[in-house]
């Protein structure tokens, strides 16, 4: 499979990393670690996932081991439900097993769920280790660049974790061509919302190559992952612990991360349920005076994609609103939400009414016969 190889940086003065999408570049990972003086001497951990670690974990390990690397390999379910403490105990098990000292490595290779856990594993294991994400999805394009690194509570999504940025993110874009449809929908979602809050023409590039993108073409798949990779390298570059503006990363996701903990995490794909909350911070935009046809067209896209844009009839909206009484972007009557005020651009607002939430979680489930 041809496609170009890109490469751009993530600037954070001396933890600044490069982020490097192209095919085939697994087999590659050993000389990568050997150039960039990863050392040999201590061992490494490779946490992957039961539906990836055949797949993929042999190829990795064979070359790091032919560089001369020492691993073991971690394998943890398949999932949400593997970003939990009783999960992340057992990845710091094995690292205890696997001999790693201070200046060993953890890989992250997978999905977004084995990134956030073996990332958060990798920064609280000897109080921080090197840490690499070598992503295998769509949706990982996002969760693989920036540092945010997590595990679930029962009440809520990504509530324990820390702020810890890899060495270097590789992207073999040869891992999606095994992806079910229904991953690639939800991947595409993150893809969606970078354009949505930053660059309108990124929009209208992908709205035009929509068929091409599901069909997993690698040269449009290569340029729609470069172009949101730099969307989130550019935000993370000017606030990287979400004091101000990376909390536009986060549309979509008040109303999203809620219907994921009501539904039962597996249950809605997180991009499935972040282009529901997208939607409903649309219809909030207009609430605000912004034109509604931003609502309208974010719709468009979203069902262009094979993506949903109404709650499931079986959500409560009791259930999401006390679901969102638990993220960090709430207070007391008020929400903190990422409003469009064009396709393209977002801005923050701290003063949306929990009631004019509330009402909009209840018009999406109630319009769910019409999706």
């Amino acid at each position: 499979m041809a496609g170009a190889k890109r490469e751009l940086t993530v600037e954070l003065g001396e933890r600044s990393y490069p982020i490097l999408i192209g095919t085939d570049l697994l087999a590659g990972v050993g000389g990568l670690f050997a150039e960039r003086g990863f050392p040999v001497k201590s061992p490494i951990l490779l946490v992957t996932d039961a539906s990836v670690e055949e797949l993929y974990a042999p190829k990795v390990e064979r070359s790091l081991r032919d560089a001369g690397y020492s691993v073991s390999r971690a394998v943890v379910p398949s999932g949400e439900s593997s970003k939990s403490l009783a999960v992340f105990d057992d990845l710091i098990t094995a690292a205890l097993e696997a001999g790693l000292d201070r200046k060993s490595t953890i890989i992250a290779l997978g999905g977004g769920v084995v990134g956030d856990l073996a990332g958060f594993a990798a920064a609280s294991y000897m109080r921080g280790v090197r840490f690499v994400q070598m992503p295998t999805t769509i949706l990982a394009h996002d969760s693989s660049v920036g540092g945010k690194v997590a595990v679930n509570h029962r009440l809520a999504k990504n509530i324990i974790g820390a702020f810890y940025q890899p060495e270097f993110v590789l992207y073999d874009l040869d891992t999606l061509q095994t992806l079910p449809i229904r991953e690639v929908r939800s991947g595409m979602s993150e893809v969606i919302k970078h354009g949505l809050i930053w660059n309108a023409d990124f929009v209208r590039w992908y709205d035009e190559n929509a068929e091409r993108l599901l069909a997993l073409d690698p040269d449009a798949l290569g340029h729609a992952l470069y172009e949101g990779c730099k969307v989130k390298a550019a935000v993370v570059a000017k606030d990287e612990r979400e004091n101000d503006l990376r909390a536009i990363l986060n549309l979509g996701h008040t109303i999203g991360h809620a219907l994921e903990a009501v539904a039962g995490y597996g249950e809605l794909l997180h991009g499935e349920a972040i282009a529901i909350g997208m939607v409903g911070a649309a219809r909030l935009a207009a609430r605000f005076g912004y034109d509604p046809g931003i609502a309208k067209e974010t719709e468009r896209i979203f069902r262009k994609f094979g993506l949903p844009v109404r709650i499931p009839s079986g959500i409560d909206p009791d259930a999401v609103m006390k679901a969102m009484q638990h993220d960090k972007k709430f207070t007391e009557g008020h929400m903190v939400f990422v409003v469009p005020t064009s396709i393209g651009s977002v801005e923050i607002r701290k003063d949306v009414p929990a009631v004019w939430v509330r009402e909009i979680v209840e018009q999406l489930r109630e319009e769910n016969g019409e999706a």
